[in-house]
């Protein structure tokens, strides 16, 4: 590693160590060409059925899989280690994929059969889903990793312990879409695809390099530059990267080593770019995967879903930057030397048209294209913009390179919606669903923070092992009907779910993004995860508040009503963070730093008489801080 970046080949290391997709066989010759072409012919796919074709859901559905799952097994080995033989691909490794494959084309040939059939199937149905579910449930170990097998494995057997058979089982779980081929790979096949496409077209156009430059433009001169450069960039690139590790690594490969070069200790220079990467998904208007299944979940449109984001979002980001701000006055840290800062007007007239893409995803949206097509749209628009400048312009082997990234980036997802439908599966079968919702609420005694406070416990506690997306399925399936079922409104109820799932990427003891991080920072991955904690710490506040008060989330309020949100929040965070990090003027004693929290929490929180308590405190804070700094001074 130089003084400013990790080389591509560390960088690949890092990601390989904390993101299990990124554990793939490695091909050249003629064996590239080949995986490339399978790659190609699944993109022609997607393409086809979403501009061209008409046909039944499960056949589309199971096509989806069935290629995928091919494909999986040609890409991702066995074990890890076995990612360093070049051209190696085992015989076993080619039956598995061919046998996983064709039980899905099996069910897409033969349908309208097993669908007349229903829950009486022949033995031939029965061996063939088995085969089924086993070799995609080995797939979804090598690419998710193995705890999502438990939570899928655990269900499964509540259902035969409760008395169901194999039949009915197998029935409910591969030939109906309330199970593996339900709603979530149905999402997964009609509008996250697109977007994970649009995230690597936009990746290839240098947007990535675009977003550190403009961010190094607005916020690099200031008190720890680097770190509120890390913020604004991982913000705008975790709003198509989808990966809080992969936004981690990708963007913390530039910025983590020049805020240790500023003066900041690598374990907050780590958090900080995890934090800011794993706030990336909720970051409107491209937000993570779990979105566009909260959209068909609830039935809210994807823009509205958007739009509810924005304000949440903003908070958590001015949280973290207003940390990172009074943590380089702490430490008497100076921004980049004004020479090597871009300047925002030349750098947004020379390269700005990279927005053009997410503005026209945007737009048709607002106009109401579906996402897919929108974005389609904007798809086309990246490599339309793309062809403006020499250095961004897209050649034959980068539009190649775009499509096939795009679908071997589709694998990981679509192997976790998989198995998030096994839960929803047996979820809907057994009506396991209210009966743990009897026994929450049995627990919680109808208290909705006590409710609360569960759920997000158990959305820290799955997302510790298995992807935001399936986390997001399995908890909004089990528990987002009890928050609803105490009168909270069904987005903000499914809001809730969305960010505890989020968050969980950097709440220690497993906080994949925070040790990606501390990875490239060479810090302590524990205490990494515990300042990503402290530094995002109002994404474990907000979900309350707006569930408490949905007009966070612009349900149901004014725009009078929206600005003073805005206002009195964006005070209470300064509060807040003063109170966390103990400085604002100077060091704050402890009898500063307890009210400015407290100032921070109530005017976070809407409401009038909230807001005038913690206008008092901040204001009392901020009186005490300037007197006692005039009389150090004079």
């Amino acid at each position: 590693m130089n003084d400013d970046t990790l080389t591509q080949k560390e960088t690949q290391e890092v990601m390989a160590q904390f993101d299990r997709e990124s554990n793939v066989r490695r091909f050249s010759g003629v064996r590239d060409y080949i995986v490339k072409g399978l790659l190609l012919f699944f993109t022609a796919y997607v393409f086809w059925v979403t501009l061209v074709a008409a046909i039944p859901e499960q056949i589309r559905r199971c096509a989806f899989l069935g290629i995928l799952i091919f494909i999986g097994y040609i890409i991702y080995p066995l074990r890890k280690s076995m990612t360093k033989r070049e051209n190696h691909v085992p015989w076993y490794d080619i039956l598995l994929g061919v046998l996983g494959a064709g039980s899905f084309f099996y069910f897409a040939v033969n349908f309208e059969a097993i669908i007349n059939r229903a829950i009486m199937l022949k033995t031939q149905d029965v061996a063939v889903a088995v085969g089924g579910i086993l070799i995609l449930t080995e797939l979804c170990r090598r690419v998710v990793g193995i705890p999502i097998l438990v939570v899928g494995t655990g269900f499964v057997t509540y259902a035969f312990v409760s008395g169901y058979s194999l039949k009915r089982v197998i029935h409910q779980l591969f030939y109906t879409t309330d199970g593996i081929i339900g709603t979530p790979i149905g999402v997964c096949s009609t509008f996250i695809v697109l977007f994970i496409f649009l995230a690597s077209f936009l990746e290839k156009s240098g947007i990535a390099a675009f977003f550190i430059d403009l961010a190094n433009s607005v916020a690099g001169f200031a008190s720890g530059g680097p770190a509120k450069v890390a913020v604004i960039a991982s913000a705008l690139s975790g709003m198509y990267s989808g990966s809080s590790v992969a936004n981690t690594v990708g963007s913390g490969s530039v910025t983590i080593p020049v805020m240790k070069k500023t003066g900041y200790k690598p374990e907050f220079a780590a958090a900080v770019e995890a934090a800011a990467s794993t706030g990336g998904q909720i970051m409107p208007p491209i937000m993570g995967a779990a979105a566009f299944l909260m959209a068909e979940l609830t039935g809210i449109p994807y823009a509205v879903i958007a739009v509810s984001a924005i304000l949440p979002s903003i908070l958590y980001f001015t949280g973290i930057f207003l940390m990172i701000h009074f943590e380089a006055k702490k430490l008497g840290l100076k921004g980049l030397p004004k020479e090597s800062i871009p300047r925002f007007g030349k750098l947004f007239l020379s390269k700005g048209y990279l927005l053009l893409p997410i503005a026209v995803l945007v737009t048709f949206m607002t106009l109401g294209n579906t996402p897919a097509m929108s974005a389609c749209y904007a798809i086309l628009t990246a490599v339309v913009v793309s062809m403006f400048r020499k250095e961004t312009r897209f050649t034959p082997a980068t539009f190649l390179e775009a499509l096939t990234n795009g679908a071997k980036n589709t694998i990981g997802v679509a192997m976790a919606c998989a198995l998030a439908g096994v839960v929803v599966g047996i979820v809907s079968l057994t009506g396991l669903g209210q009966v743990l919702i009897s026994m929450l609420l049995s627990i919680a005694q109808s208290n909705l923070l006590l409710a609360l406070f569960l759920t997000m416990i158990a959305c820290l506690i799955l997302g510790m092992g298995i992807p935001t997306t399936a986390n997001y399925v399995i908890m909004a399936t089990i528990t987002a009907p009890i928050v609803v079922g105490m009168n909270v409104p069904l987005l903000a109820a499914h809001m809730f779910v969305f960010y505890f799932g989020i968050v969980a990427d950097i709440t220690p003891p497993v906080a994949l993004a925070a040790y990606a991080g501390s990875a490239i920072a060479k810090s302590n991955p524990i205490k990494t995860g515990v300042i990503a904690t402290r530094l995002a710490i109002t994404a474990f506040i907000i979900p309350y508040i707006f569930v408490y008060s949905p007009s966070m989330l612009f349900i149901d309020t004014t725009p009078l009503e929206v600005i003073r949100i805005i206002i009195t929040s964006c005070i209470g965070m300064f509060g807040l963070a003063i109170g966390i990090e103990g400085y604002m003027l100077k060091p704050m004693k402890i009898f500063e730093r307890l009210p400015a929290v407290a100032s921070g929490l109530l005017l976070i929180h809407p409401g009038l008489v909230t807001d005038i308590i913690g206008f008092g405190l901040v204001a009392f804070v901020v009186v005490l801080q300037i007197l006692s700094s005039r009389r150090e001074r004079g």
